[in-house]
């Protein structure tokens, strides 16, 4: 038995489990917020420096955490970007998240390439705001003497990585980080230079692509420091999802996203072709309104909270009295509507009460969801669990609506730090690759989520029925829409 390690750099904070190698057992936790104020409000992408990623890692492993520890995996936030110059310095601070001058940008290098399919078609994505690809557009067109310094890229988990070994000459990424970069193709498993150069105006050094159980390297301490990868695929890698998996995710905005045997290539951009963290493919298709519709919600009923709204959609039926809503509130990705807004259908004098408008912001919320895994299901993928994530996934009216909705048996974990546990078993995975205990493609066999199994049950028929209400007012409203 031995122990290895698993460090979340997130955008806020750091978090490092340390896990027993062969049960996945979390045995000890550290934790420390970034010492880096909040992102400004202007017109610009948010910039971080590094160095604070590694004063959290350091504080929160404070203690002897990691003592004993055998190997460490690392996960970090993605779309991150951080450009460096010949000599391996930071050419300016690390870009993070997206913003409006970064959109102009993505519109600028889709014209570039001409248009949606052809990035779909070359990378497996259509730019999108947050993506580095854009970054390094909108530093080319903004800070020209930056990106003319500029002759490495590296991603947040590759950098810390690379510090970690005590950055030597080689440095590496994962096809999982690579994939959202929207210069690696997963289809092709081939970086895209021509693609850096479109956006950036010259050739850079990229990080090598190396395999999911392989070793980044070892510390002159002897740790050995697997691949690593981006936050999204070590969540899923925590989780233990496989073939015929899907996770929905619930935040301010909605993803669903599954585990494929290949990439899949799609004309339209509203499937992001990433890699997973285990040598699969990770479809992604994102909604822009999710929990902001139950928000929305709430405020105007002028309800407290998100679980006052959930115990009034309880007390409506399944259908919510005919209310549909169509909750486009941001304009929508799922479908591609980016300039409409959000539609009340259904309004009679009887379907003018509170609890029904309650629950039509549930069930149009989750239908909305239902459509994106429709998406993926229309391109073969097969979905026979749903695992629902985000603290809106605790909510009754959630629970209670989204088997049926779905249309299979819903998985509700535990919360816990799924990314941290996902770098942690990525540890154990290189370390037994190394030591020839473990196959380099059968990752370690660990304990899965701790989590609630809700199933349709009887109410499928009902939840199907509600799907087609809301279905018959999107067609009606926005026809052909998806």
């Amino acid at each position: 038995m031995g122990i290895v390690a698993g460090l979340d750099s997130s955008p806020d904070f750091t978090r490092i489990v340390v896990c027993d190698t062969d049960s996945g057992a979390v045995l000890r936790q550290g934790y420390a917020p970034h010492p880096v104020e909040s992102p400004d409000g202007g017109g610009r992408p948010s910039d971080v420096d590094p160095q604070a990623w590694l004063l959290s890692l350091g504080e929160a492993a404070g203690g002897g955490l990691l003592e004993g520890v055998q190997a460490i995996g690392v996960s970090a936030q993605q779309n991150a970007v951080v450009p460096l110059d010949a000599q391996g310095n930071t050419v300016r601070p690390a870009m993070v998240g997206g913003d409006k001058r970064t959109q102009v940008a993505a519109a600028d290098l889709v014209d570039a390439l001409g248009g949606r399919e052809a990035w779909a078609q070359a990378v497996g994505c259509v730019p999108q705001a947050a993506q580095p690809i854009t970054k390094l557009r909108w530093m080319a067109r903004t800070e020209p003497e930056n990106a003319q310094r500029t002759a490495i890229l590296l991603q947040a988990h590759d950098w810390l990585v690379w510090q970690l070994l005590g950055r030597p000459v080689r440095r590496t990424t994962d096809r999982g980080g690579a994939s959202g970069t929207g210069y690696w193709s997963a289809a092709t498993g081939a970086y895209r230079p021509d693609l850096v150069e479109l956006a950036l105006g010259h050739q850079v050094m990229l990080p090598e692509v190396i395999g999911p159980a392989d070793a980044a390297g070892t510390t002159p301490e002897g740790l050995l420091i697997s691949v690593g990868t981006g936050e999204t695929m070590s969540a899923a890698f925590g989780l233990g999802i496989g073939l015929g998996d899907a996770v929905v995710s619930l935040g301010a905005s909605g993803s669903v996203m599954a585990v494929h045997p290949e990439a899949l290539v799609d004309g339209s951009g509203m499937i992001t072709a990433l890699a997973d963290a285990t040598g699969m493919h990770l479809p992604v298709v994102t909604t822009l309104n999710a929990v902001r519709t139950l928000r929305g919600a709430a405020e105007l009923l002028g309800l407290p909270d998100l679980e006052s709204l959930s115990d009034l959609a309880m007390k409506s039926t399944p259908g919510s009295h005919g209310l549909v809503l169509l909750p486009y509130l941001e304009g929508e990705r799922t479908p591609n509507l980016p300039h409409t807004a959000g539609t009340l259908a259904g309004l009679r004098r009887e379907s003018m009460k509170a609890e029904h408008l309650a629950r039509a912001a549930f069930e149009g919320m989750l239908c909305g969801l239902a459509d994106a895994l429709d998406v993926l299901r229309g391109r073969g993928v097969d979905v026979r669990r749903v695992f629902l994530l985000g603290q809106a996934a605790e909510l009754p009216a959630v629970q209670a609506a989204a088997p049926a909705l779905f249309g299979t048996q819903v998985v509700v974990p535990q919360p816990a730090d799924y990314a941290a546990i996902g770098a942690a078993r990525q540890a154990a995975w290189a370390l037994g690759a190394t030591q020839g205990t473990l196959d380099v493609r059968n990752p370690p066999a660990w304990q899965g989520a701790v989590a609630q199994v809700l199933e349709p049950g009887d109410e499928l028929a009902v939840g199907q029925a509600v799907r087609q209400q809301f279905v018959a007012v999107r067609e009606q409203t926005h026809p052909g829409a998806l």
